[in-house]
C-alpha cells in the first residue's frame, strides 16, 4: 500500500525523518475517533479492524509507539485489546496517566472530582432522555450524542456545568457533544512533548480527531518551530459525522478519512519503516 504524503512542507520533512531513521521516532495516537469509530456510548467503543495489529508492527519498528487519550488508561488497555502489543505506552487522562508492560501510574484523584460526582446528578435531573455521564475515575464526561438535539442539549447544560466546575476547583472542557469536567492543568499537548523529550526523539507524529487533540498539534508546532524536531500532525475526519472540529482539519498537515483511513495509512507508514 502506498504511503499517503502531507499537503505541507513541514509534514513533507518530518515524515522524510521518520522514514530515515524510525529508530528515533515517536508514532503517537489518538484513541475515540481515530483508531475507534465515534460511538454513542463510550463503552461500546471498540478499536477498527486491523488496528491492533498496525499498533503491533508500528511498536516494533519506531523508536516509541504510543496511545494518547482522554480516557483512563486501564479502559482504553482493556476496550482495545491493547495488553499484548510490546512496548506499546499508553497515556491516559491526557497523559495524568501512564500504562507501559502491563504497569500502570496513576495519582489519586482531584478532591473536586468526588463533590462534582455527589452533585452533578440533580444539575442533570431534567436533561433529556440521552444524556449520561461516563465517569473516567479522574474526570467525569457528560454526553448528549444519544439526545434528540445533542447540540442544542449541550449548549443549554454548558454554562451550568461551568459554574459547577468553576466552583470545584476543575475545568471544563469541550469535545464532540460532550463536555468534560477534570482537573487543570492536563492536556495531551504535554502528554506528546513529553514522550518526545523523555525519548529524546528525532521526529514525531501525532494522530487525532477531537478538540482535545488541538493542544497536541500545537506542541508539534512548537517542537518543530522551536525544538528542532520535525513533526507531522494528522487529523482523523470521519464523512459520516457531521460533529468533527473543524480547526483540525485546517490545521493538520494530512487529513484521513476516520478510523478506517488512519487504520490504512498507519499500515502504510508500518511497511514503509520496515523497509528502511
Amino acid at each position: 500500500m502506498q504511503l499517503r504524503e502531507p499537503a505541507t512542507a513541514a509534514g513533507e520533512r518530518a515524515l522524510a525523518a521518520v522514514l530515515a531513521d524510525p529508530a528515533r521516532a515517536v508514532v503517537a495516537v489518538d484513541f475515540d475517533g481515530t483508531l475507534a469509530p465515534i460511538v454513542e456510548r463510550p463503552e461500546d467503543a471498540r478499536p477498527t479492524p486491523g488496528a491492533v495489529e498496525v499498533l503491533h508492527a508500528l511498536a516494533g519498528r519506531v523508536g516509541r509507539c504510543a496511545v494518547v487519550t482522554g480516557r483512563a488508561a486501564a479502559d482504553v488497555v482493556r476496550l482495545g485489546g491493547l495488553a499484548d502489543v510490546p512496548a506499546l505506552h499508553v497515556l491516559g487522562h491526557y497523559g495524568l496517566e501512564e500504562w507501559v508492560a502491563g504497569t500502570l501510574t496513576t495519582p489519586p484523584p482531584h478532591p473536586g472530582v468526588a463533590e462534582l460526582r455527589r452533585r452533578l446528578p440533580d444539575l442533570l435531573a431534567g436533561a433529556p432522555r440521552g444524556v449520561h455521564v461516563e465517569d473516567k475515575t479522574h474526570s467525569l464526561v457528560v454526553h448528549t450524542r444519544p439526545a434528540a438535539e445533542p447540540a442544542a442539549v449541550l449548549e443549554e447544560l454548558r454554562p451550568r456545568l461551568e459554574a459547577l466546575a468553576a466552583e470545584l476547583g476543575l475545568e471544563t472542557v469541550p469535545g464532540r457533544l460532550v463536555v468534560e469536567l477534570r482537573p487543570p492543568g492536563v492536556d495531551k499537548g504535554e502528554a506528546v512533548r513529553r514522550l518526545v523529550e523523555d525519548y529524546g526523539a528525532r521526529a514525531v507524529v501525532y494522530l487525532g480527531d477531537d478538540l482535545g487533540d488541538l493542544a497536541a498539534f500545537a506542541a508539534v508546532e512548537e517542537l518543530r518551530t522551536h525544538g528542532g524536531v520535525p513533526g507531522l500532525t494528522v487529523a482523523s475526519v470521519d464523512p459520516a459525522l457531521d460533529d468533527h472540529p473543524r480547526e483540525l482539519a485546517e490545521q493538520a498537515d494530512l487529513v484521513l478519512d476516520g478510523p478506517v483511513d488512519v487504520v490504512r495509512w498507519l499500515g502504510a507508514l508500518a511497511g514503509a519503516v520496515g523497509e528502511v
